[in-house]
């Protein structure tokens, strides 16, 4: 699971400098897809008997929670939102339409992170 997240991480970070055509909406707004999907596998793997669901909803609250946060701009976040880390992390702007691709990326972390459960379980040998 270790070498899925730092694909995923690569994907995301490679869609948010992304410069070829549709770069505005590859950047800005299907990257979201790749930000759930690793936030689900990495609480997946740190916190394993925690059911999928579970985390593909928590994931999607706080994420949608930050995305409403992002109408408020206090001073202190100003610094944090001014660099790249910090904006890739809880974002600059409100956009309505991210939260589309928040169900579609906690979707695809939710089938990931069950399809990774299932596999240890069955190499494993435990049972579901």
């Amino acid at each position: 699971m270790v070498v899925t997240m730092a694909v995923v991480i690569a994907w995301g970070l490679v869609s948010k400098r992304y410069s070829g055509p549709g770069r505005f909406w590859v950047n800005n707004s299907f990257a979201g897809v790749f930000y759930e999907i690793f936030w689900c596998l990495f609480f997946s793997f740190w916190l394993p008997k925690a059911r999928p669901w579970v985390i593909a909803l928590w994931v999607l609250g706080v994420t949608c929670g930050l995305e409403v946060s992002q109408l408020w701009h206090p001073a202190f976040l100003r610094p944090v939102r001014a660099n790249f880390w910090g904006a890739a992390l809880i974002g600059t702007t409100f956009v309505g339409s991210d939260f589309f691709y928040y169900v579609v990326g906690c979707g695809i972390g939710l089938l990931w992170s069950t399809l990774f459960k299932k596999s240890e379980n069955d190499s494993s040998g435990k049972a579901k």
